[in-house]
């Protein structure tokens, strides 16, 4: 058996232990730690109501649930599981900790767990695109291979099913790492670019969080990094590790990619642009990326076998209907302005566009720019909405009417407006550029609605 799952069985047996966040994750580690024996208490700001049927099922099977607005008031515990979106320098959890509580999370006890080989996920965008052709080049070549992190299925409560010679592939946000002091055996830094500065206290911060991807890694292990890239270029220097670039800048990189998008290793041809089903020069990245993390576990040929089926993930760039000529596309993935462009560069053509939402903090000076030079039109909606006609207005490329902005106060009336602006040929595209908490709970959601809009146009 697992060493050192034996020993966390032993630890947990008994213990009180605190688990704040009643979501995806967390859920199935409640139920993980009361079979184990822990005396289990489960925190959430919902009250009893919002939580729907879960809250009675916790609680038959003995978890004590804390809800409200206290839930983080009086934290006696011997462990402390927090939500991967809460810092861990909360006041609450600080006392708690004063007190001898040890605070974790679900993936930092994933991380000391595992036994098998880790892959870890990280950057401001692509994360979960590159993580999910890691596994599937993985499965194409015939390894066993666990899938989560980020993605949203937790793995911890998989720990007894996977075994020394699987292949766990983990998506890792700066969340997640901003305490973890273990790093994956070959981990992927796909960019970094402003985000998550309503939660992270500085651009240094965010940057720093996401260095605990490789800080703990060891001579051998394998780190992956963007050579075009500013940020992710530099953690070249701090590796301990083998570093593999990618670039579509420097030939000489690990894999290169051209002006077509074919990509290349060591010189040699590897794949065809036209072979790769994905749309879009940063897809062309999130390709190499994967190629790079798995060169050595996989084969060409499964590398073109999974190129040529893989399609992409629901909410990226993805395909809703067409209407009167009219192609209708859901990216609500676009929670940054980095990601809204990368929408906007994966086509040649001018794209009406559907903007606006919860305010990251983020500047929109470069979208503005860029919108106006790839925008046929401009449709705000949503918290950040003044925000980003501003910066459309403010630049330097700006005219009157080009593009033409329009303001709308829901998903409806946006998609009303884009489409009485289309004409056939045209692109509408939701690409927020923000983050969706205004009014909806995560960006899939707002893909959703967007998608059930637009159907039943």
């Amino acid at each position: 058996m697992n060493q050192a799952l034996e020993q966390f069985d032993r630890r947990v047996a008994g213990a009180r232990v605190t688990v704040i966040g009643i979501g995806v994750s967390n859920t199935p580690l409640i139920r993980l730690l009361v079979e184990r024996g822990a005396q289990v208490t489960a925190c959430d700001r919902k009250e009893e109501q919002a939580l729907g049927p879960v809250a009675g099922e916790l609680r038959a099977l003995g978890v004590v649930l804390r809800l409200g607005e206290d839930y983080l008031e009086d934290l006696h515990a011997d462990l402390i599981f927090k939500t991967p979106g809460m810092r861990y320098d909360l006041p609450q959890l600080l006392r708690a900790a004063e007190q001898g509580a040890r605070v974790t999370s679900e993936m930092e006890v994933f991380f000391e767990l595992c036994p098998c080989r880790l892959i870890g996920v990280t950057g401001s965008d692509g994360k979960s695109t590159t993580t999910t052709l890691i596994a599937e080049l993985l499965r194409q070549a015939g390894h066993s291979v666990h899938l989560g992190g980020n993605l949203g299925r937790p793995l911890l409560p998989d720990i007894e099913q996977i075994g020394e010679g699987d292949i766990a592939v983990l998506e890792l946000s700066s969340f997640q790492l901003h305490t973890m002091t273990r790093s994956p055996h070959i981990a992927v830094v796909t960019n970094l670019s402003p985000n998550h500065l309503d939660m992270h206290r500085s651009m240094e911060e965010y940057v720093d969080a996401k260095r605990n991807l490789f800080r703990h890694q060891r001579p051998g292990d394998v780190l992956v990094l963007n050579a075009d890239n500013d940020l992710t270029r530099a953690f070249a220097g701090e590796a301990v590790g083998d570093v593999r670039m990618f670039s579509r800048r420097l030939e000489q990189a690990d894999f290169y990619a051209d002006r077509r998008g074919d990509i290349y290793h060591g010189g040699e041809p590897v794949l065809r642009r036209e072979a790769l089903r994905l749309p879009g020069d940063h897809n062309v990245e999130n390709m190499m990326a994967a190629m790079a993390a798995v060169w050595d576990l996989v084969s060409p040929a499964d590398i073109l076998a999974v190129a040529g089926r893989f399609a992409g993930l629901p909410h990226r760039l993805e395909p809703v209907r067409e209407l009167d000529g009219v192609r209708y596309l859901n990216d609500s993935i676009a929670s940054s302005p980095t990601r809204t462009a990368a929408c906007i560069h994966a086509f040649a053509q001018k794209l009406i566009l559907i903007l606006g939402g919860y305010d990251k903090h983020i500047a929109f000076d470069e979208l503005g720019e860029l919108l106006c030079r790839r925008a046929k039109a401009v449709v705000l909606m949503g918290a950040t909405a003044d925000l980003i006609e501003r910066a459309v207005r403010a630049a330097p490329s700006f005219v009157e009417g080009a593009p033409p902005i329009l303001r709308c106060e829901d998903m409806e009336q946006a998609v009303a407006a884009a489409r009485g602006l289309a004409a056939p040929g045209d692109i509408v595209a939701l690409s927020p550029a923000c983050a969706s908490f205004d009014r909806y709970p995560n960006f899939a959601a707002r893909g959703e609605h967007f998608k059930d809009v637009v159907r039943a146009l």
